[in-house]
């Protein structure tokens, strides 16, 4: 049977014009519903398929759209990208991820890649890249999720409220009790970790308890990082009753070195990690923590490309995403 059927042949086996086909096609317009069965049963029939390199010409549209994503394998990201190719894929797009390891040189060279291939809008997932209109000559809608890009004002950013998650998560680790609160936050300079720390000093400035510095622990953010660092605070001999982890993965690795210490969690030592990630379920004890509402921050921010795409978003803001504190056993 022929299976590159054109759209005129539809039309004339539909007895219909190659507009009304058209707009079946691409489900826009004015048509009956007995129209749109007819050309659709034509379509099935032949196993008509869109030649998308020249819808691209004539539409100026690629039906791409370009994610870039600092690390493939971390369950908060992810998740997002669930969300955001779930977004999509209704709406006609392929949705392109590259994974960029928190390389900038990798990061930058893929952002040249999706110019190059004429990608209709981008999703910036936690950026390094300093500048994004020294890589980025075309004027592509980009949308970027925790990190703003410095240099662009005029570019949407999807956040969740890390202040607020900052708060929430040493205020219960202060309701149950804990007066020094160890913090195990990233060493970079990044907005998330500085205002999820200024929740954690607006916490302590409510409940009237005194900061004290040596009970920060600027590490890399991976699990033995964490372990180590919290190895170091008991040796230290600094008291502490409550850590505060600024991912749930920096919250195992404290989890696992107070037990190798046989420090009872949370009889003696309570902890509060960030992100619900699974890990934070299924550790034993499980992990009280922060949820991050990944799949509303994932549609949010395809939601808002789609309609920075059609310009039927002028509004240049921030959007931040509300966060919950999800208690359980470690405190």
């Amino acid at each position: 049977m022929k299976n590159n059927i054109s759209i005129k042949e539809i039309a004339k086996l539909c007895n219909v014009s190659t507009a009304t086909v058209s707009k079946v096609l691409n489900n826009k317009g004015r048509f009956s519903e007995e129209t749109r069965q007819k050309v659709l049963e034509v379509v099935k029939k032949y196993n008509y398929q869109t030649n998308m390199v020249a819808k691209s010409l004539r539409t100026n549209k690629s039906q791409i759209i370009g994610v870039i994503v600092p690390d493939i394998i971390n369950e908060f990201f992810a998740c997002i990208i669930k969300s955001i190719e779930s977004y999509f894929f209704p709406h006609g797009y392929s949705v392109f991820i590259c994974n960029t390891d928190e390389d900038v040189d990798k990061e930058k060279e893929y952002l040249r890649q999706f110019e190059a291939k004429g990608v209709d809008g981008i999703i910036y997932i936690s950026g390094k890249s300093g500048n994004i209109t020294n890589t980025i000559k075309r004027d592509i809608p980009i949308v970027c999720i925790d990190r703003k890009p410095s240099g662009k004002s005029d570019i949407v950013t999807i956040e969740s409220d890390n202040r607020m998650g900052g708060y929430l998560a040493t205020e219960e680790l202060i309701r149950k009790g804990c007066r020094n609160i160890a913090v195990l936050k990233d060493y970079r300079d990044l907005s998330t970790t500085k205002h999820r720390f200024k929740g954690y000093q607006d916490a302590l400035l409510r409940y009237n308890i005194n900061f004290n510095a040596k009970l920060i622990k600027n590490i890399k953010v991976d699990f033995n990082s964490a372990r180590i660092a919290v190895l170091e605070l008991i040796d230290s001999g600094i008291n502490f009753d409550g850590i505060f982890a600024f991912t749930d993965w920096l919250a195992l690795g404290a989890l696992t070195a107070l037990k190798e210490r046989k420090i009872k969690v949370p009889d003696q030592i309570k902890i509060v990690g960030f992100d619900n990630i699974s890990t934070s379920q299924y550790s034993y004890p499980s992990i009280t923590t922060i949820n991050q509402d990944k799949e509303m921050i994932g549609q949010t921010a395809a939601n808002i490309l789609l309609n920075l795409i059609n310009k039927e978003y002028n509004k240049v803001s921030n959007i931040v995403i509300p966060v919950s504190l999800v208690v359980r056993e470690t405190t």
